[in-house]
């Protein structure tokens, strides 16, 4: 969608599908945070005309449930080192129906460019498709309850990703025992006498990449190598300043 000349409101009727979808996860009892993972997936998967989101709501709830289950599947598997993603027959088929070709095997060897791409879409237009208070003016504006709403005429700037690091940043814990485009830097426990460090914290460009690692989970275990890590969002707290 071209950005030229675009009101607040335009692409809130562009996206109106994608907020439908994600309203209906989380009637589902979906978490927030994988609602909107999910929702920016399936808006990646098909960027321009959206036309497996817009056949999304008509589904039952048996098959709705059976994609929010198989889009987690894939979030869940993009953040292992070794991606092995179980079969999604669902989305294939879903969009196969839009002429649009998606399988285990596609989303696994474009393992970085589906966070990349998903993360952009969670920076810029996620802000407005899952913005409860924009939806709300934008529903009293249909009903005719209110006139013109400059939040809503106002025109549609992608927004820049500029976020303070604690927002953006994970807590990694190292026990025993791919994502470096997306990531600032690693900063990790200072040690001594060649004593392997037991935290750290991750960087990452933006916050949209915390939400893909952690998809609603307060903390999240994966390995790479021979080490297992414990990951979890950093909290900026008094002493850590």
């Amino acid at each position: 969608m071209a950005a030229a000349h675009l009101t607040i409101r335009d692409v809130l009727y562009f996206y109106s599908d994608a907020r439908n979808v994600y309203e209906r996860f989380m009637a589902m009892g979906s978490h927030q945070e994988q609602a909107r993972n999910a929702v920016a997936l399936l808006l990646w998967l098909d960027p321009t005309h959206h036309q497996a989101i817009r056949h999304l709501p008509s589904l039952s709830r048996a098959a709705v449930g059976i994609i929010a289950a198989e889009t987690n599947s894939i979030l869940d598997c993009l953040r292992q080192e070794g991606l092995v993603l179980p079969p999604i027959p669902f989305i294939s088929a879903l969009y196969q129906e839009a002429g649009i070709e998606v399988d285990a095997d596609f989303l696994a060897f474009n393992q970085d460019l589906v966070v990349r791409g998903v993360a952009d879409i969670l920076d810029a237009v996620g802000a407005l498709i899952f913005g409860d208070h924009i939806y709300r003016l934008l529903r009293c504006y249909q009903t005719g309850l209110v006139g013109r709403l400059p939040e809503l005429e106002a025109p549609y700037m992608c927004p820049p990703v500029t976020v303070p690091e604690d927002r953006g940043s994970m807590f990694v814990t190292l026990s025993k025992g791919k994502w470096g485009d997306c990531i600032v830097r690693v900063l990790m426990e200072k040690t001594m006498r060649g004593k392997p460090p037991m935290y750290g914290r991750i960087i990452f460009k933006s916050e949209a990449f915390v939400s893909l690692v952690l998809n609603g989970e307060p903390l999240v275990k994966i390995a790479i190598g021979y080490r297992q890590l414990s990951l979890r969002k950093y909290i900026l707290h008094p002493h850590n300043m």
